[in-house]
Formats: C-alpha cells, sequence, structure tokens
C-alpha cells in the first residue's frame, strides 16, 4: 500500500516539475519577445516592488529567490549596469548592501507586468493537459490539507 502511495506521490512530483519547467521556459521566452526582461530580472524587480522603500538588503533577497548568492550577485550586476536597480550600503549593517528599484525598473517592471501576467494565464490553460491538471489538482489539495492542519494545529497550542 505504501510502495503505491509512494509511487503515486513520486510521478505526481515530477509530472509537477516537468509542468513548472516547461512554464517557465515558456514563460520566459514569452517576457523576453514582449520587454527587455528576463523572468529573473522580473522577479528580482517585482520582490523590490513590494518591499517597504522598495529596496531589500541582499541576503533578504537571496532568501526570497531560488538564486545561489554568486548567480544573484551576478543579476543585481547585471540589472545595475541597465539602470534597472541600484545597490546601496545598507544603513542596519555597515558590511552588507541592499538591492534598491530605481524609476527605470519600476517603469520596466510595469510595462512587462501585463505581458507576463496574459503569458502566465495562457499557458497554464493551454499547454497543461489533463493529467497534469489533475496532478497539480492532488499536489495543491495534499499542501492545502498540510497547511489547514499546521494552521489549527498551532492555533490550538496558542490557545
Amino acid at each position: 500500500m505504501t510502495e503505491s502511495l509512494d509511487g503515486e506521490r513520486m510521478a505526481c512530483w515530477r509530472a509537477y516539475i516537468e509542468a513548472s519547467q516547461r512554464l517557465f521556459t515558456q514563460l520566459e521566452d514569452d517576457l523576453r519577445a514582449d520587454s527587455e526582461l528576463s523572468f529573473a530580472d522580473y522577479h528580482v524587480l517585482v520582490l523590490l516592488s513590494e518591499a517597504p522603500g522598495q529596496r531589500l538588503r541582499m541576503g533578504e533577497l537571496a532568501g526570497r529567490l531560488v538564486f545561489s548568492p554568486s548567480r544573484l550577485t551576478y543579476q543585481i550586476s547585471s540589472m545595475q549596469k541597465r539602470g534597472l536597480v541600484a545597490r546601496e550600503a545598507c544603513p542596519a549593517d555597515r558590511r552588507g548592501s541592499e538591492a534598491v528599484l530605481t524609476a527605470a525598473g519600476l517603469l520596466a517592471l510595469r510595462e512587462a507586468a501585463p505581458h507576463h501576467l496574459r503569458s502566465a494565464r495562457t499557458h497554464l490553460m493551454d499547454d497543461l493537459d489533463d493529467a497534469e491538471i489533475a496532478c497539480l489538482n492532488r499536489v495543491f489539495e495534499r499542501l492545502g490539507r498540510r497547511l489547514r492542519a499546521d494552521r489549527d494545529g498551532s492555533s490550538t497550542l496558542s490557545e
């Protein structure tokens, strides 16, 4: 019983990863076709736009992205050369630095966002087959049950 459940779970996660990789590639291609931003650029700009003062310490930014620290340094340097972000000393940490969204970066984000959202909707609706949709539904149902159980467990402990 457990073996078949584990096998189903592995197949489900494999399908999820494959679908995610395919969608990411399609979103990256669409975003580059409509703007000068890569998907990584777009993600950094979104995080900075949502941060207080539109700035984040590099460590905090790295924690929210899937990049390695060296990849993030390269990404920020590349974006800085194009005027999308600035890098400033962090007042809270003399040794650290912060990435700061520039006016040009905010403008690039505003111009790219509608294209990206339309592209994401299109690919989610058109490029997943029924098996992948069923798989994703199972993954998110399990995740939802786990999150509800964790939330209920923590609220019981705090009462």
